[in-house]
């Protein structure tokens, strides 16, 4: 948040270099990065989090499959850009290796001189716990400095905390400090709307909606999923009554439920868009490297994603265009390079412009290579078919075939009962 925590920080110049994994909306971060008055390390979500957990473990290195053949294995990421635009400093290339037929890029972990931490309680031991969703990058932080000092909103005496309840053992805390004023604040306050009012809605959300409603017919029952930022998220409130989907959110929350309503509203309770939400009955909260490890594990069974651009053999490019706008991939580049995880694209099929967003290859950097199963857009819907290409599957209400190909930049294929849809 703009002029909170570090944004404190960046406000007064005294940041050097940044690793993160997402820039989000902050606008001074964003500025400061691309005039090249910042350096910006960008490292996919998961990656950063097991990076710390290492770190914190004493394992210098680690290999991964996150970000194979793209600029995250060869380099090539803008760190710090110059007055003139021109890029002073990229990331360099990754050393790799090949298990089990498979290739792997081999990461170094991250331990610092501080870490800083926020927990909800801790005992006079050190012993921390910390509430719903602000578990996340808290845990695995705790454990990667050679001090750790901890902002905790309630100190309590030894005992008071149950041992099977204490989420960091108190071995890895040196300094604890009562948060005196705990002002928290929320990001993107979001509270369920009602659904009645969408036809008065303008003609660009109407068009959202519309590929939103297609995106929720891909859940099944029983399934654990993954939404992405925007319209992705939007997917959950369309989800068939008759049926169950466990929502996983990378920051720590498995079991989402819908957007509060403005009395249930908590700051602790967010999701990975940093969205205010609900949990489920079953649900359960953990850290960012637990999550990760449930997403590069193959537990999620499919991942709902946007998208900037899409390649007709399913490579996929949605986090940054070089020198103009950078949110950071967040957690993109991981649950895209999850083999056992189904990955549907929603996203507009052309630009504002009118220039396809569908190509032969993608002329951004890339999320993930041959990763895209379906795309969905306000036109049709494509199959992913390995080997050869894309299969127009279904067409929007009041789309033919030829308006779908005049507004593709590839070549595919009709399936043979391809029909208006949705």
């Amino acid at each position: 948040i703009d002029g909170v925590g570090l944004g404190k920080l960046l406000n007064t110049r005294q940041v050097k270099r940044m690793v993160a994994s997402y820039v989000g909306e902050n606008k001074e971060f964003a500025r400061q990065y691309l005039s090249g008055e910042l350096e910006v390390e960008l490292v996919p979500q998961g990656t950063l989090a097991e990076k710390i957990r290492s770190g914190g473990a004493g394992i210098p290195a680690f290999y991964t499959h996150t970000g194979i053949g793209t600029l995250v294995e060869t380099g090539g990421i803008p760190i710090k850009y110059a007055k003139n635009g021109d890029v002073e400093i990229f990331s360099q290339p990754h050393c790799t290796g090949v298990f089990d037929g498979k290739r792997y890029v081999m990461e170094e972990s991250i331990s610092g001189d501080y870490a800083l931490v926020k927990a909800w309680k801790a005992d006079e031991l050190g012993n921390l716990v910390f509430r719903a969703s602000a578990n996340n990058f808290n845990a695995p932080m705790a454990t990667a400095g050679k001090v750790t000092i901890v902002e905790a909103e309630e100190i309590v005496p030894v005992g008071e905390l149950k041992p099977d309840q204490i989420h960091i053992p108190g071995i890895h805390v040196h300094r604890i400090i009562k948060c005196e004023k705990n002002e928290k604040k929320i990001e993107k306050l979001t509270v369920r709307q009602d659904q009645a009012g969408e036809a008065g809605l303008p003609a660009a959300m109407q068009k959202r909606i519309r590929i939103i409603k297609r995106a929720a017919r891909e859940f099944k029952d029983g399934m654990y999923a993954n939404l992405g930022i925007g319209m992705p998220m939007l997917a959950s409130n369309y989800i068939d009554p008759g049926i169950t989907v466990y929502l996983q959110s990378e920051n720590g929350v498995l079991g989402l439920g819908p957007f509060p309503t403005r009395s249930e509203v908590d700051p602790d309770l967010i999701n990975a868009g940093k969205e205010t939400v609900t949990v489920l009955q079953g649900g359960s909260f953990f850290s960012s490297d637990v999550s990760f490890g449930m997403i590069r594990g193959n537990r999620i069974d499919m991942s709902v994603l946007g998208g900037m651009e899409v390649s007709q053999t399913g490579d996929l490019a949605n986090w940054i265009v070089p020198g103009k706008m950078v949110k950071g991939m967040g957690g993109a580049v991981d649950l895209v390079s999850a083999s056992g995880t189904r990955v549907v694209v929603t996203m507009d099929h052309c630009s504002k412009d009118g220039s396809p967003k569908i190509l032969k290859r993608c002329t951004l950097p890339l999320t993930g290579v041959e990763c895209v199963n379906r795309i969905i857009t306000d036109m049709c819907v494509f199959d992913v078919v390995p080997g050869k290409g894309l299969l127009l599957r279904e067409l929007a209400s009041g789309c033919s075939v030829d308006q779908v190909r005049a507004a593709t930049g590839c070549e595919f294929t009709v399936a043979s009962d391809v029909a208006e849809t949705y």
